[in-house]
């Protein structure tokens, strides 16, 4: 079946050859072919055109997971458009379908990387317009794998090659990506706002959380402020206009809750009626009971089981939860935001364990059945040292013999080939898989992998490279690597658009384009040689 690109490309070249005959011979210069070519080069004209799209595929994925929990999708956490495009390609390449992986964009990392004002914490103190900036900034780079790997093909074409149906049933490098808004960057009207750039950049899908905007804090670290039902509802709301309002009428919303680490607020909602969601929001609050001769000056007081209390509240004027209320919290956050518009669920978590998730994530869907998260799998959490946990206390309930391993020092490199390592590395292996299938776990995604790959091989090229093995560092554990693993990158002209830009020179200005490519391209130094590992054994056999 003939894609969009391929229809793009039937219509553009009768658009162009229509536009030829009207326009008559101040057009002569101009090539239906090379026309449509740049118009199946380039399928998505705009962000909307990407979230529109996007949406779609989400909704699909989402049902999909419904009928068979399998069905789960995957994002790894991008902060640069390259990145981003890397991923993508290297997805294609390992896996030849990019159905069900996504994009995830951090709003930690654009703290972290992307600030005017320098690396910053999670704090929401980064500019706003810095997330949609990244949005657009990773479409224009897919957009080019895109533009990139079709003129490939398009260039094979030429030189006689069949690659027709390769053409006709291009897939595209365009995917969705989750992307955090944070606590939405100040009120109802500043998340709509900033929700609409977003979406106008191409997010089809927007996270955003309950804590305070102004306060806002990592959801793994402590000094969270959750913000009352009401509040976060009318922010679920403004996403929602954004969307419709740009005609995404697809668009996903995740909902995520701080609340199983968060232990104040900043506002105490009022009450209009018994049981309403401000009254459940208040009875989490901690109180002490008072008469009301022991109430002080501008104390602020409630009424509760016919007894008059006093919230406890802390000297920066905040309010204090009962301790242990936590996730019947979570679980209320959960069902409140699902039953006023939010699409899936994103709970933050102490540690990465299943049966915990499975836990919340049951007595959500007690209320609302078809109740989905997307899940962090955070690099904030020791993944080694949990899950040694957990194999460890298995291990211990089945009635091993424990006393060979330090209970309090399991991280130790002297385990790593033990049976408890084993084990735990096998469950770190099936964690997606199992938080699929038993803790309604739809999206699993790392927040800040690139983050930390970049400083680890940046680590390891610097040890070697400065150190004895000088250029060999970077040749055999870059170049080589690249080489023989086929990195798209290691032909960085091309990757940049090199070879694009020539074929579009030679589009505009004929045989005189000054192109790039020739025989003094030093990339010409990477063309693959197909040699056959027969021929290769014969030469050796031949040699000894």
């Amino acid at each position: 079946m003939k894609n969009l690109a391929q229809s793009n490309y039937s219509s553009a070249l009768q658009t162009v050859r229509n536009l030829k005959e009207k326009y008559g011979n101040t057009w002569d210069a101009i090539n239906p072919e090379n026309a449509a070519r740049m118009v199946a080069q380039n399928r998505f004209k705009t962000g909307l055109d990407i979230a529109k799209y996007n949406a779609a595929i989400m909704r699909a994925d989402m049902a999909a997971y419904d009928a068979d929990s399998s069905n789960y999708t995957q994002s790894l956490g991008c902060w640069h458009g390259f990145v981003a495009q890397q991923n993508m390609i290297a997805v294609k390449k390992h896996h030849k379908t990019t159905s069900k992986r996504y994009l995830y964009l951090s709003g930690w990392m654009v703290a972290a990387l992307r600030s005017e004002f320098g690396p910053l914490p999670d704090q929401s103190m980064h500019e706003k317009t810095a997330v949609p900036s990244l949005i657009e900034e990773i479409y224009d780079f897919l957009r080019q794998a895109d533009a990139i790997e079709l003129n490939d093909l398009f260039r094979r074409l030429e030189q006689g090659e069949d690659v027709q149906d390769l053409i006709d049933n291009f897939e595209t490098h365009i995917v969705p990506i989750i992307a955090d808004i944070d606590a939405g960057f100040g009120n109802e009207e500043a998340t709509y706002l900033l929700a609409k750039k977003m979406i106008q950049a191409g997010a089809c899908a927007i996270q955003i959380e309950n804590q305070v905007s102004d306060a806002k804090q990592c959801g793994h670290q402590d000094g969270k402020v959750t913000v009352p039902h009401e509040d976060f509802i009318a922010k679920l709301n403004a996403v929602r206009y954004a969307f419709l309002e740009l005609g995404v009428e697809d668009g996903v919303i995740v909902a995520r809750t701080d609340s199983e680490g968060a232990g104040l607020t900043q506002k105490l909602p009022v009450s209009q009626e018994p049981g309403d969601l401000a009254s459940q929001y208040l009875a989490f609050v901690e109180a002490e009971e008072i008469g009301i001769n022991d109430a002080r000056e501008d104390d602020v007081l409630l009424k509760r089981d016919g007894k008059l209390v006093r919230p406890v509240r802390l000297p920066n004027g905040l309010y204090k939860f009962k301790d242990g209320s936590n996730i019947d919290r979570v679980v209320l956050d959960c069902v409140t935001s699902l039953q006023n518009g939010a699409d899936l669920l994103w709970i933050e978590t102490p540690t990465p364990d299943v049966k915990q998730i499975a836990h919340m994530v049951n007595r959500i869907r007690e209320v609302v059945p078809n109740a989905k998260l997307v899940y962090n799998n955070s690099p904030s959490f020791n993944w080694t040292l949990n899950f040694r946990n957990q194999a460890y206390h298995e291990m211990l309930a089945e009635g091993e013999n424990m006393t060979a391993y330090d209970r309090n020092n399991l991280m130790d490199a002297e385990y790593d080939n033990s049976e408890l390592s084993f084990r735990a590395d096998r469950k770190i292996k099936s964690f997606q898989n199992d938080g699929a299938r038993d803790a309604g776990i739809f999206h699993h995604l790392i927040t800040l992998p690139t983050y930390h790959t970049t400083a680890l091989h940046m680590s390891d090229l610097t040890e070697g490279y400065f150190g004895e093995d000088g250029m060999l560092a970077y040749v055999k554990e870059v170049q080589r690597q690249e080489i023989r693993k086929g990195v798209s990158c290691v032909k960085h002209q091309r990757m940049a658009g090199s070879d694009l830009g020539d074929d579009h020179k030679t589009f505009f200005a004929g045989e005189k384009a000054l192109k790039a490519g020739g025989t003094k391209n030093t990339s010409n130094q990477f063309e693959v040689k197909t040699t056959s590992k027969t021929k290769i054994k014969e030469k050796l056999s031949v040699v000894a």
